[in-house]
């Protein structure tokens, strides 16, 4: 079964995200800056959208790179790891990819944010991967025409359980 998305509302999804995001990150006193690169074609090719810029609790500067995944579907329980980016290119998906430090994938209606350090969560999830269903998404491109994207429904529980590091947080009261 294939999900369709209209432009709109996945634009607006992901603009909420990156703004929520931002202004979650610009809250720290240790925050030093927050560059939003998402229009940057080298990082685009790496697919990483926001550069953090903080000091440690040592005063030495830090940088961590982010790839921010907005989802309106918490209900579901799940998150959507993207395996197949554009199906009908065979494009790896974002999740296999990214060479973001942390996905930071934030649930806009609930304002939940979930930090998911990217190296162990993705050897975890190459490794059980069979495990999930796999299911598809259209995404239009405009001039409705969509490309299929392919990816798998992991429930948050179960790799929440199976790699710990993943951290959640609240951005109500913040954002």
């Amino acid at each position: 079964m294939t999900h369709r998305y209209q432009m709109n509302e996945a634009m607006d999804v992901a603009k909420q995200a990156s703004a929520d995001i931002e202004k979650y990150l610009k809250s720290f006193k240790e925050t030093i800056e927050v560059l939003n690169v998402e229009e940057d074609t080298y990082y685009q090719e790496k697919d990483i959208d926001i550069i953090w810029k903080f000091r440690d609790r040592y005063g030495n500067e830090r940088e961590v790179s982010i790839e921010i995944k907005g989802d309106r579907w918490e209900k579901t329980g799940n998150y959507f790891f993207e395996t197949i980016s554009n199906k009908a290119k065979g494009t790896l998906g974002c999740f296999l990819y990214t060479e973001a430090m942390y996905v930071y994938y934030y649930f806009v209606n609930i304002k939940e944010l979930h930090i998911i350090p990217v190296e162990k969560t993705r050897k975890w999830f190459i490794k059980n991967m069979k495990r999930f269903m796999e299911r598809e998404t259209s995404t239009p491109v405009g001039n409705g025409k969509y490309y299929i994207t392919v990816g798998r429904l992991v429930p948050k529980e179960v790799v929440r359980k199976e790699v710990p590091e993943i951290r959640v947080k609240s951005l109500n009261g913040i954002v």
